[in-house]
């Protein structure tokens, strides 16, 4: 699909610079670079100044809260620039929104600035450049794994960072592990001049998406489809096209957008997966976007979801 990779987190050219990973001596010379900059995050939310991303000097004193040495992301136009997780800091009070689907508190450190915070990207990601939804992306992404991996799923050791926060080693088994990538298939189903979409029970009032799953071991991407259409709404899938994807760091999914043609319109409900599903025409999802739909709200800004509805609407999913 033409213009695929202009959904939010798309690619924006990063320089990954993979193979100074594993060596110290380059790692040790980005460190001290004058130009480096380093992301905090606090328990799944970046540093923000602005509508951007807030990168601090290597070794500023909200660093000591980390744990672990720093993420190497990448070069940002030569420039270095890392990441760290600082969760182990308590700020005075704690949210009873921290963990929700969408947290819309923020946190300020004491030894930052006012004008720094740290805040949900999901309510963000839309107003970051191309680059910097990348870079916050990948920090938010790999730092997450880390968080929840810090152990040998062979033998049970606590393993250690290595390459440059890349990979994780165990001193016990000397396994390696490396951060996880879950694939998602997200579908613009069509029957003529409508779509298929659902909303699960735990999502907020009248938010309404495109169905999607996980993509299990053995199963092609159209398989995946067409089981997940299947298993969450009745519906059967005839013709399959792939049209785009996005990196997804809620925790760290890779979603492919895809395309099918439903065999028919009869729905049958698998209350386990969904709370409701339904076909919407055109005008239908045109209402929704304008904010007029009695039942459904608009999608999401920034998800792929709404990436796939809008070039639907506008005839571009070629």
């Amino acid at each position: 699909m033409r213009g695929a990779e202009e959904v939010t987190f798309g690619g924006a050219g990063l320089d990954r610079a993979a193979q100074l990973r594993g060596k110290p001596g380059e790692m040790a010379r980005l460190l001290v670079d004058p130009d480096a900059r380093i992301l905090p995050i606090w328990r799944g939310k970046p540093l923000f100044l602005g509508e951007a991303g807030g990168w601090l000097p290597l070794g500023h004193a909200v660093q000591g809260e980390a744990l672990e040495p720093p993420i190497f992301l990448g070069l940002d136009n030569g420039a270095p620039r890392f990441a760290c997780d600082i969760s182990p800091w308590e700020p005075e009070e704690e949210p009873e929104t921290l963990g929700a689907f969408f947290d819309p508190s923020e946190q300020r450190h004491p030894s930052l600035s006012p004008d720094l915070r740290f805040a949900e990207l999901r309510g963000l990601m839309t107003q970051l450049s191309p680059r910097e939804a990348e870079l916050i992306a990948t920090a938010k992404a790999v730092t997450g794994w880390h968080a929840t991996h810090g152990f040998c799923a062979r033998c049970g050791a606590k393993s250690a960072p290595a390459q440059a926060g890349w990979q994780r080693d165990c001193p016990s088994c000397g396994a390696h592990h490396f951060p996880r990538t879950d694939p998602v298939v997200i579908m613009l189903i069509t029957h003529g001049d409508a779509i298929l979409v659902g909303r699960s029970a735990f999502w907020p009032e009248g938010m309404y998406s495109l169905l999607a799953g996980f993509v299990e071991p053995g199963e092609t991407i159209e398989a995946a489809v067409r089981r997940e259409v299947f298993e969450e709404s009745g519906v059967r899938v005839g013709a399959i096209e792939y049209l785009s994807s996005q990196p997804w760091p809620f925790p760290a999914s890779l979603m492919f957008g895809c395309r099918g043609e439903a065999l028919g319109r009869e729905i049958t409900l698998d209350e386990d997966e969904l709370e409701d599903a339904m076909w919407m025409t055109r005008q239908e999802v045109v209402d929704a976007f304008a904010g007029l739909h009695p039942k459904v709200k608009p999608a999401r800004k920034g998800a792929i979801a709404r990436f796939l509805l809008e070039r639907w609407l506008a005839d571009r999913l070629d």
